[in-house]
């Protein structure tokens, strides 16, 4: 809030994620992502507002008290893996000690004995090496630590997970294994999963559905197939995307984000866009599950 200005962080972001599938929310950095993240966990700020909805089953999560986020929402009912794991960690126990205590937490197993075998599942079941548990996170990999913070995620069987960048600073073979990593959790347990991330290649991997965020509002929704296929993505800013993936021919998008405290009138992205025109001046409404007045239509998508 600089000046004393209030900002909006996120706006207009409508979407669901059904079980069993996999919705990546895509964008740069600083296009809202995490706030939106950090909304349905009740993580913002003191000082942050929210309206709307945002349901969990018959529970409105922006509306929920912190007890009962706290008690009944956070590791039970979502699951968070954590932008930068290592950073959320705690840096003086072992990952043994922290893995046995969230399985205390969550599912009730008590004795030493039996958390100690509740720990090494957890582990194994984010293939973390069970010759690691008895180190403590600065001793870890990025990698490791990556695995770490999906094993504590995953330890509440949660029927939501939400991964926030969770291949961010893995080199691509981890990268790999990590999403199909959390492609099989979902599939296997049937539960949904929101994929926060930049990495397209990841998304492209790992998605069902992809919605693309810019500027703090969602511009578009469409299935993984069409977006990384044919006919391709219809907004133009997903399109400029696209040309990031080592696959295709490279294309900047011309220009910076604005700044989501000082956005411009009517279309945030039409001072970068080539199909711009004095219409968009005017914010565009979503239509046709994309937020733009001059789209690609399925013709001049494949171009």
């Amino acid at each position: 809030m600089p000046g004393g200005r209030r900002i909006a962080a996120v706006t207009d972001a409508h979407f669901d994620v059904a079980a069993g599938e996999c919705l990546t929310l895509i964008g740069e950095s600083g296009c809202g992502k995490s706030v939106l993240a950090s909304a349905l966990l009740g993580l913002l700020p003191a000082n942050a507002q929210t309206a709307g909805q945002a349901r969990l089953g018959d529970l409105e999560l922006l509306t929920s008290d912190e007890r009962t986020l706290a008690r009944t929402v956070r590791g039970r009912r979502i699951g968070l893996i954590p932008q930068s794991p290592a950073a959320h960690l705690t840096p003086v126990r072992t990952i043994r000690s922290q893995l046995a205590e969230t399985v205390a937490a969550l599912t009730g197993v008590r004795g030493r004995t039996a958390l100690r075998a509740a720990a090494e599942a957890a582990a194994e079941r984010a293939a973390f090496p069970a010759d690691h548990l008895d180190r403590h996170p600065h001793e870890l990999s990025g990698g490791l630590a990556q695995r770490a913070a999906t094993a504590l995620a995953l330890v509440g069987d949660a029927p939501l997970l939400l991964a926030d960048e969770p291949t961010t600073g893995l080199d691509r073979d981890l990268v790999e294994h990590t999403v199909d990593q959390l492609r099989r959790h979902t599939d296997d347990a049937d539960r949904a999963l929101l994929m926060i991330t930049h990495d397209l290649a990841a998304a492209e991997r790992i998605a069902d559905r992809v919605a693309v965020m810019y500027a703090g509002r969602i511009v578009e929704i469409t299935d993984a197939a069409s977006f990384f296929g044919a006919p391709g993505p219809r907004h133009p800013y997903s399109r400029g995307l696209l040309q990031a993936l080592p696959d295709r021919a490279f294309t900047a998008i011309d220009g910076m984000p604005p700044e989501l405290g000082d956005l411009p009138d009517g279309c945030a992205f039409a001072p970068r866009c080539d199909r711009a025109t004095g219409t968009c001046a005017t914010a565009p409404r979503m239509t046709n599950a994309v937020a733009c007045h001059h789209p690609h239509v399925a013709e001049d998508a494949r171009a």
